[in-house]
């Protein structure tokens, strides 16, 4: 056996998303890192070899998004990849893979070592581990990493494990911390394990006999009423099993045992199934995964135990470093055991009882949960994170991992440079890890770029020209199965962003399905953000009720009169109270920033369809894409549209200029885009690039009088770029000059930064 032994300042275990979202962080800050990933691929349950798309909180939550190193990742793999992501599992390819390994090859600082599992720690005593001593498969080799930080990502804790850390299994009863998910009694109860399958339509009839040892499948209610619904393409996510077997020590069995289930229910589909029989003749297998997915297993005891609750209050942390906003969403113990899948998906369509108690976010998740209890240098991200199950529930996919695993490597980077212990962090200098992480390209609920380096702040802005709200009407030639469709039978919200001292008249697009006059009631209301679901968030600003008279697209108008001066750079929500016999169209478009919900139950909404906008018409038209929304602090819609986008109806190049009343030095300048943040992952076809992302791009400052070309971005589709000048320029003012975009008629930006060349040491953020 050939002994390895090398020298890092911060190794991670773990390539999964978490692990190598920590480990690209920690190097782009300038850390000597080490990623351990016991797999031939980078990406866990992501990955080609379990095919699980990531998901995360823009799933529920219009313009949620998770951007940062994760973003990078998914747009790059958006516009590089021939197959689209359409069913919920199974669609990811080697695409996928290549985009991580290229990415992590590309990193300076951080090396790689793949097929190497995690074997034993090295203490130096009982709070700090000294050595990760891992084994590398087929080569004979035995790795001794040191380091003087360890982020475990391995999903089952391991690391954390063999260094005597504390951890929990299971399911914690409701008398310990009052969840109201949470059973009468705890248990060893876990979510479960799955594989997954791909079927391809061949063009002609392909028979499939099951094997003897597969499980056989009879009753079409187990699938279609008990939360399993099947297809002939993909998946399926409940294909999952965990109890009576144990998720870490019975991986084997589970293995076997879901390759069974997998046979006995593409036997079902092809041979049995009374709807998908037919539909299913051409369809073969064009893969079987047979690396089980791991939902749940240890979860490490940390400075912070976060509950239900956090999520459920959207509690603030002064250590806030990520986000979530998947709903607490919790399979039943046992999976294909269990009697139905889960509760939310044996609800009904007009009952959403369970949703409405499970639905939350975005909320914030503090950096205490990544660090182990009582130790000095150990971290975790990812699902072994410290959460008690039904916590686990809102914060255990892929994205919100991702944005976890960045965050955790950003802290270990800082403190290794900041030359003290991790678990330090929180209370020695967390808002420069805030600002640090806001920098490259997340975000915060909590917290706004304050940054006293960013030189644009303290200039003033403006733009060749500027967009006001547009109206938006209806899908044309629409019948009344759409407009039935769009039926109000519950109450129904859209989001307007205020740029004028008024709303003189607000109109929507109503239709009628009965044989009389209809009238619907009207309100308009000051929320607080984007995700501001109360179903009443306070008194009215106003209200009236809408005549509706039968017949299709209507155009009703409120002669509301409204000042709404105090309420500039904020929202108001306009909401339709329930009326089945009226449907509220959804607009052809989307306005940026503009997003609508619907009532759900118990004083909650949530968003309406994949994210849509209600047609609309305001008056007089909102000026809400100012240039000076790229200096509000935040890359994206949320208390306001944070957005500059040019006037549409004059043709590009259209640019914004920064002026400072004192010349700069300039040395970096970093720009944020739109794109991809509406929605989730899977609902970006192939090939995609975002049309509101600029495409060519340049930048150009005012020297000795004279405009000059510093940069130029060309063919760009990626959220955020960051350009490095070879020599630092004297300037009073910067123009950024969008030549052309992906498709839109506006040229838009969130955010610009503008920074001195960092020094030779200094390890600033690339």
């Amino acid at each position: 056996m050939r002994i390895v032994e090398e020298q890092y300042d911060i190794v991670v275990c773990g390539g999964g998303l978490a692990g190598f979202s920590a480990a690209v962080a920690a190097a782009r800050h300038g850390a000597k890192v080490c990623l351990v990933q016991d797999r031939p691929v980078f990406g866990g349950n992501s990955s080609s070899e379990i095919r699980v798309p990531p998901q995360g909180a823009a799933s529920f939550h219009a313009y949620a998004r998770e951007t940062g190193i994760i973003s990078e990742l998914l747009i790059e793999e958006r516009a590089l990849n021939h197959e689209s992501p359409i069913f919920d599992n199974g669609y990811i390819n080697s695409v996928w893979d290549m985009v991580m390994y290229d990415m992590a090859v590309k990193t300076p600082g951080l090396t790689f070592r793949l097929n190497s599992t995690v074997t034993d720690v090295v203490m130096s005593d009982e709070r700090t581990v000294e050595t990760v001593i891992a084994r590398v498969g087929h080569a004979e080799t035995e790795l001794h990493l040191r380091g003087t930080t360890f982020i475990d990502c391995t999903g089952d804790g391991i690391v954390a494990a063999l260094a005597g850390c504390k951890w929990r299994y299971g399911t914690e009863g409701r008398d310990e911390f009052g969840e109201p998910h949470a059973p009468d009694q705890a248990s060893d109860a876990v979510m479960g394990s799955s594989i997954h399958i791909k079927a391809k339509n061949v063009g002609h009839p392909v028979p499939f006999a099951a094997p003897d040892w597969a499980v056989r499948y009879e009753d079409p209610d187990f699938f279609w009423k008990r939360g399993r619904g099947v297809n002939p393409y993909s998946g399926f996510w409940w294909l999952e099993l965990s109890l009576p077997w144990h998720t870490i020590h019975d991986n084997e069995t589970l293995r076997h045992e879901l390759t069974r289930h997998v046979l006995g229910v593409w036997d079902y589909i092809k041979n049995r199934d009374p709807v998908l029989r037919e539909e299913a003749q051409n369809y073969a297998l064009d893969w079987i995964g047979q690396v089980p997915g791991k939902r749940e297993s240890r979860r490490i005891i940390g400075e912070y135990l976060m509950t239900e609750h956090d999520p459920l209050r959207k509690t603030v942390f002064p250590d806030e470093v990520a986000f979530g906003g998947w709903f607490i969403d919790l399979h039943e113990p046992g999976g294909l055991m269990a009697e139905y899948s889960e509760k939310s998906a044996v609800e009904e369509q007009g009952d959403q009882t369970y949703m409405a108690k499970s639905y939350v976010g975005p909320f914030g998740i503090p950096l205490r949960i990544l660090i182990a209890k009582d130790m000095n240098n150990l971290m975790m991200a990812g699902r072994n994170v410290s959460v008690t199950h039904a916590a686990l529930g809102a914060v255990r996919v892929m994205g919100t991992t991702a944005v976890m695993g960045q965050a955790a490597g950003t802290a270990a980077a800082l403190a290794v440079k900041g030359g003290f212990h991790v678990r330090e962090v929180p209370e020695r200098n967390i808002g420069d890890v805030q600002q640090a992480l806001l920098r490259d390209g997340c975000f915060l609920p909590n917290a706004v770029n304050d940054d006293p380096d960013d030189l644009a702040r303290k200039a003033s802005v403006r733009a060749s020209s500027a967009a006001k709200l547009a109206p938006v009407g209806p899908v044309p030639g629409r019948n009344e199965s759409d407009s039935r469709q769009d039926a109000l039978t519950a109450t129904r919200g859209q989001w307007i962003a205020i740029g004028a001292d008024r709303i003189d008249s607000l109109s929507v697009c109503l239709s009628n399905d009965s044989d009389t006059a209809q009238h619907i009631e009207a309100r308009i209301y000051a929320v607080d953000h984007l995700w501001d679901y109360r179903c009443e968030p306070g008194l009215p600003l106003a209200s009236t009720v809408l005549s509706v008279p039968p017949g299709l697209e209507h155009w009703a108008e409120w002669n509301v009169n409204l000042d709404v001066r105090e309420l500039r750079g904020s929202y108001v929500r306009l909401d339709l109270l329930a009326n089945p016999f009226v449907g509220w169209h959804s607009s052809t478009s989307i306005e940026p920033g503009h997003v609508s919900a619907y009532e759900i139950g118990e004083g909650k909404m949530r968003k309406f369809g994949q994210g849509v906008m209600m047609s609309l018409k305001v008056e007089p038209p909102q000026a809400c894409y100012e240039a000076s929304n790229v200096l509000s602090g935040v890359s994206r819609p949320y208390r306001y549209t944070n957005l500059w986008r040019s006037d549409p109806a004059q043709q590009l190049p259209q640019w914004l200029e920064l002026t400072w009343e004192q010349p700069i030095e300039l040395g970096v300048i970093e720009l944020t885009f739109p794109g991809q943040l509406l929605r989730g992952y899977m609902l970006y076809p192939a090939f995609y690039k975002d049309p509101q992302c600029p495409k060519d791009v340049a930048i150009e400052a005012s020297v000795d009088g004279r405009w000059i070309v510093l940069a130029k971005l060309l063919g760009n589709y990626q959220r955020r770029r960051v350009v490095t000048l070879d020599t630092p320029v004297t300037t009073d003012r910067l123009r950024v000059v969008i030549q052309a975009t992906n498709g839109d008629l506006s040229a838009a930006i969130y955010e610009i930064r503008c920074y001195p060349l960092p020094s030779a040491t200094s390890n600033e953020p690339m």
